[in-house]
């Protein structure tokens, strides 16, 4: 059994390995590296580039990098009519047929995602086969809006949710995925893969799922801009679930305008997904009131968590050009929030199980696994390949819940809501008399480390938002020893805007985004060579 699950990774792993089969000829590839979505839609606007000539440029730079080079290992597979979907939007164009600034533009997708050409693994080999023909929703709409689909990103295996002891960017499918700044770096998860290949141009930008930390973290640990929407304004239909209660897909990019251009095309009611029925309100161009006036005049509050100094000194210095653009600085205490982290989790896994079961039953019968149960049950059999590193104690936890019909569900639910919401994010914004919040999103990425796990380190942002659904926006605030770090911007539900225009002035009042570099490893400093001769 372990050897016809290896040969299924080597099949799905060969669009990775060979991608430039998938190049036909058609003129040179065009330059991608730190080609911005913005930038990238403006030449072929202009008939300076292609999207056949992009698409053949971010192919060729996987290629180079994915598989081979820095080996990031961020790609699970390619989309093999990306080619061919490029030359038809090509010939839109052509034709003056244009449907809007994503016309032609190639895009990768996290592989919890539905897309129609590729299976949708979750990073699992359970689910090598669980090739649907269905296009997500959040997809569908994408391509309406004329993205190419260029093809699926690696991830933490079932979005992180199996085990306590994981380590964020491996999967059975795909690897390890591997930070572009430092290679021995984690690039946190659990949408590794999508941080990982924007950071290294492998596509305009990409799509993240969070359930808690998922787009924001990776997106911080990878110098990029991340936005965990307010829940319901993006469709989890046809995405591999955790909790409908806090899962969400989020746009990830190297630049605010960027992130705010592909959200645009994500926004919209889902007869399918309740939660959504609002969302065709808000469906509007994200990018065209971005101004770098946003931050003046404006109340910003600053909550201070327990951190490095060398953290604090990078904070520090977002918080002077936040100053230097206008806003008006208050010190925010984040109150003491009993029992919340404990009711989530409770939360997490009674959803898990009845989400997960939803899911798999409407999975293509060459999918065998049809329920929580069953997935624990294949990775016990399969443990060489499936649990290498770490086991599925969460799972099982799942498993022994009454999902979401168990007694505790309601309660925990209602207790991690208002702790998280009127208590937490909507109290800290009254106290302060506040618009939004500010803190760092994380700490530094870590050293990757299948022995131990994610080894966490500093604060973290992503709970309070992501609980209580409110939106989450995290923007590049430098690097600390060489590693990027991002600083979050934080409202109450449906201030998405408000938090793309804040971070769109940090943004160009700081520009703190810096490219990667693919080193080895972080430089530690001459102190760690000590004075021997």
């Amino acid at each position: 059994m372990h050897q016809r699950l290896l040969s299924a990774f080597t099949a799905l792993s060969a669009a990775v390995v060979t991608p430039a089969a998938a190049q036909e000829a058609g003129g040179a590839p065009a330059a991608v590296e730190e080609v911005s979505l913005a930038q990238l839609a403006a030449d072929m606007a202009a008939g300076r580039v292609s999207s056949e000539a992009a698409t053949q440029g971010y192919l060729a730079r996987i290629a180079a990098m994915d598989r081979a080079g820095p080996t990031l290992r961020s790609v699970i597979a390619l989309n093999p009519q990306a080619l061919e979907q490029a030359r038809a939007l090509d010939a839109e164009r052509k034709a003056g047929q244009v449907r809007g600034p994503l016309h032609g533009v190639p895009i990768l997708v996290k592989d919890n995602v539905e897309t129609r050409e590729l299976p949708t693994t979750a990073g699992s080999l359970a689910l090598k086969d669980n090739a649907t023909g269905r296009d997500a929703p959040v997809i569908a709409r994408l391509r309406a809006a004329g993205a190419v689909i260029l093809g699926k990103t690696n991830l933490s295996e079932w979005a992180n949710i199996r085990s306590t002891a994981s380590m964020s960017g491996w999967s059975a499918v795909g690897g390890l995925v591997r930070n572009p700044y430092a290679l021995d770096r984690s690039v946190c998860g659990s949408s590794s893969g999508t941080g990982a290949a924007i950071a290294a141009s492998f596509a305009a930008a990409g799509i993240g799922t969070e359930t808690d930390g998922s787009v924001v973290c990776p997106s911080s640990m990878n110098g990029l801009v991340g936005l965990k929407p307010t829940i319901g304004l993006v469709s989890r239909t046809h995405i591999v679930p955790i909790s409908h209660s806090q899962d969400t897909a989020g746009p990830m990019a190297r630049s605010v305008r960027d992130t705010a251009l592909l959200f645009s095309g994500m926004v919209g009611s889902d007869p399918a997904d309740a939660a959504t029925a609002k969302a065709d309100a808000y469906r509007k161009d994200y990018a065209a009131g971005l101004s770098a006036d946003a931050l003046r005049g404006k109340r910003v509050g600053v909550v201070r968590p327990d951190m490095s100094s060398d953290l604090t000194t990078r904070f520090d210095a977002a918080l002077a050009v936040l100053k230097a653009a206008g806003a008006v600085l208050v010190e925010v205490e984040q109150p003491e929030l009993e029992g919340m982290g404990d009711a989530e989790f409770d939360v997490l896994k009674m959803e898990l199980k009845s989400d997960l079961n939803a899911y798999l039953a409407t999975t293509p019968a060459s999918v065998k696994t049809r329920t929580l149960a069953d997935v624990i049950a294949f990775n016990d059999a399969n443990r060489a390949a499936e649990m290498p590193y770490f086991g599925q104690e969460i799972f099982v936890m799942a498993e022994k819940t009454g999902g979401v019909d168990d007694p505790k569900y309601k309660q925990a639910r209602a207790k991690s809501l208002r702790l998280a919401g009127v208590e937490g994010i909507d109290a800290m914004l009254k106290a302060g008399k506040v618009e939004l919040l500010v803190e760092p999103t994380y700490g530094a990425p870590w050293l990757s480390d299948p022995v131990h796990g994610d080894q966490f380190s500093g604060p973290s942002a992503s709970a309070l938002p992501a609980i209580s659904g409110y939106p989450h926006l995290t923007v590049p605030m430098g690097l600390v020893d060489g590693l990027p770090v991002g600083l979050s911007f934080i409202g109450t539900a449906y201030s998405d805007a408000m938090l793309l225009n804040a971070g769109y002035a940090f943004e160009a009042a700081g520009k703190l985004r810096v490219k990667p570099g693919y080193a080895a490893t972080a430089d530690a400093g001459a102190g760690m060579e000590g004075i021997a001769q």
